[in-house]
């Protein structure tokens, strides 16, 4: 195969179909069919993150998941984040995420500051 930009559905779908093929093969990955399919890869990624956008996550709503996980409860964070009206218009969106609120947050929940600063 050789290997060109994705432009279509079709050639996306070939070059899908081309890499299962490859991996029932099981070609080895230092090999130069092996590079092949990493290069195709990364043209099926490139593809896919223009056509197939992955949305990214709303950061209270992955604090309210985070801690629904951690089974804890809006009172859990009085006195971190502060008063428990506060925590309360946070986790409602009625108050903004701060940076320094998102800091507490990917220190003491372990979420990704990526995911708290989009």
């Amino acid at each position: 195969m050789e290997l060109k930009i994705i432009k279509s559905k079709k050639q996306y779908q070939e070059y899908l179909d081309w890499i299962d093929g490859q991996f029932s093969k099981k070609v080895k990955p230092g090999s130069s069919d092996g590079e092949k399919v990493q290069v195709a890869l990364l043209l099926i990624k490139q593809y896919e993150d223009i056509h197939y956008p992955v949305p990214v996550p709303d950061p209270i709503e992955v604090i309210k998941l985070k801690m629904q996980d951690l089974g804890l409860k809006n009172k859990d964070l009085v006195g971190k984040v502060g008063s428990k009206g506060y925590v309360s218009a946070l986790l409602n969106k009625r108050k903004p995420l701060t940076l320094e609120l998102a800091r507490l947050f990917h220190k003491e929940l372990s979420i990704p500051a990526e995911v708290l600063l989009a």
